[in-house]
């Protein structure tokens, strides 16, 4: 099964491309740019520019380590919910006591 590289990326590595794309979105706009070469140029450049950023910051993105694999943390939700719908956790909680200072 062939799984998308971007289960597996990091908060910081989506949103460097999230940034990105919202980036050349602007200048595709802000300037007008309509064939696919100075689109494909301005998303590079653009690419570049925002690793650069994230170097200088000393976060490189290809040694950032994988995320947690969002297959195993859909199946934990999973369980995790069936858990509490069935009533099988409960908050014990301590009896409230009286504070001086509350009214």
């Amino acid at each position: 099964m062939q799984r998308a590289l971007a289960e597996f990326l990091t908060t910081i590595s989506i949103k460097a491309k999230d940034f990105t794309n919202e980036f050349t979105t602007s200048t595709i706009q802000q300037d007008n740019l309509h064939s696919e070469a100075l689109i494909s140029r301005e998303h590079v450049t653009n690419n570049r520019d925002i690793r650069t950023v994230l170097t200088d910051r000393g976060i490189v993105p290809g040694r950032l380590p994988p995320a947690e694999d969002i297959q195993k943390i859909k199946r934990r939700l999973t369980f995790e919910d069936s858990r509490l719908s069935n009533g099988a956790d409960t908050l014990d909680l301590p009896p409230a006591s009286k504070n001086e200072d509350s009214p």
